[in-house]
Formats: C-alpha cells, structure tokens, sequence
C-alpha cells in the first residue's frame, strides 16, 4: 500500500479497489500470492514448533497452539458436527480457522498490511474447492445420492403445495447460495474494513503534510484510524472464527439424520 498516491497537486486522492491488486513482484505472482505461500509457511513452523517438545506445564508457544487447537476442535467442531462424527474433521476445522486467521491479521502487521481475504478469489477457492465439496461428499456419502438430496431439500412434516416452491430454494440454497456467502462474508468485512483504515491513515498524512490549518484537524483523522484498527483487529478473529463455524455447522447439517 505504500504505493499509493496521496494528492494530485492539493486535491487528496481517496483510496479505492484500484489500491487492492499491487503490482507483480516478478512473472505474474503479486504480492497476495507471495501472502498466502507465507501463511502456509507461518502455521506449518509455529505448530511444528509448538508441539516438537511438549511438557504438561506449557510454554508461550504450546499454549497457543493447544488453545487454536481447542477452539477449533471443541467450541467448533464438536459443537456444530456432534460428538459422534467430529474427530476426523478437527483438521480440517483447525486449518481453516488459522488460515484465514492468519491471512487476516495480514492487514494489520507493519510492511505487510495486506489482508489477503481481500482478495476475493482467496475465500471463494477455499469455500468453493474446499468446504463445499467436503459437505457434500459426506453428505451423499451418509444419505446416498437420492436420500441426501431430499435431506437436503425437503424438509420432514413440510406439506406437499409448499414443497413445490420449497424444494428449488433449498437446493439453490444448498448448492449454489452457502460456499458464496462463505467467502463473499469475510472478504466484504476485510475489503470494507482494510479500505476504511486507508481512507483514515493516508487522510491524515495528506492533512499533516498539506499545511496550513488542515494540520490542526489531522490527529482526529489519526485517532479514527488507531480506533478502527483495534476494532479490524477483533474483526479479523471473528471473520475466521465464523468461517470456521459455518464450516463446521454445514458439515454438521450434511451429516445429520434430520433437515
């Protein structure tokens, strides 16, 4: 984002979506490609490391790692899944939270300030290549292909003239409407919230350097942007907890007995 223009001649240039696709580092990977590989790269060593020595007290590392792993197998999975299906999906639970945790919290470390789920295509292919495939296989897999289209479109005691509009919403629901909303949810609040902290930030420089009086407005611009970025910071672990959840609870919905 330093490459931003700030004003042409004295007229401030507000940031916008333009601001969001940088420039290629080399080839065609850009620096939100270089992002995600590095989010990979974070997760893999930070949990390697945490868990390579493990001891009943744990130390700052373990206990991060032990607390990312309780979220995400019991106030997650366990939770949304059902005790009875939710170990083998703790993995995939787990990885999904800190990944976009990670890619998030991108957007609020000095030099980087990137969030990569900014990127639309990031989320989509998570949810569209990932989750929704997964849901569905479990699904077909515990209902049969007949048994978990009717689970999944018909809901039980629903009479037969509502059925006639309900079954084609369901299904557009089911198999189109979920994995975009997914994604579409955590990019708008990266996109939104990383876009309001630009607007703040370079206001604030552009009245500081401009001169004059203007530099007796600027520390408000400032304090809105230090306000916001407390505020995008809880956004960021909330966006993934959600993620994560909604994971979870599709898979849980698949999985069930009942609609």
């Amino acid at each position: 984002m330093t490459t931003l223009v700030l004003a042409s001649g004295d007229e401030f240039v507000a940031p916008g979506v333009k601001d969001f696709f940088p420039p290629a580092i080399f080839g065609s990977v850009d620096k939100p490609m270089v992002l995600l590989v590095l989010s990979v790269l974070i997760i893999g060593a930070f949990f390697i490391a945490a868990t390579r020595n493990m001891k009943l007290v744990p130390g700052k590392f373990q206990f991060l790692a032990e607390s990312a792993y309780d979220i995400g197998r019991n106030s997650i999975a366990r939770e949304q899944i059902g005790g009875k299906d939710f170990k083998p999906f703790v993995p995939l639970i787990l990885t999904v939270f800190t990944f976009i945790l990670v890619n998030n919290l991108f957007g609020l470390i000095p030099f980087i300030q990137f969030p990569t789920m900014a990127h639309i295509g990031f989320p989509l292919a998570v949810s569209v290549l990932v989750i929704y495939p997964v849901y569905h296989f479990v699904g077909f897999k515990r209902h049969g292909f007949v048994g978990y289209l009717k689970h999944a479109t018909m809901p039980p005691g629903a009479p037969w003239f509502v059925l006639i509009l309900l079954i084609p919403i369901e299904f557009f629901q089911k198999f189109v409407l979920n994995p975009l909303t997914l994604a579409i949810r955590v990019f708008a609040a990266m996109f939104a919230g990383h876009l309001l902290l630009l607007v703040f930030t370079l206001a604030g420089e552009f009245l500081l350097l401009n001169g004059g009086i203007t530099v007796v407005v600027a520390p408000i611009a400032f304090i809105f942007a230090i306000a916001l970025t407390f505020l995008e910071a809880l956004i960021m672990v909330l966006q993934a907890y959600i993620f994560a959840l909604l994971s979870a609870n599709y898979i849980g919905a698949a999985l069930a007995e009942e609609h």
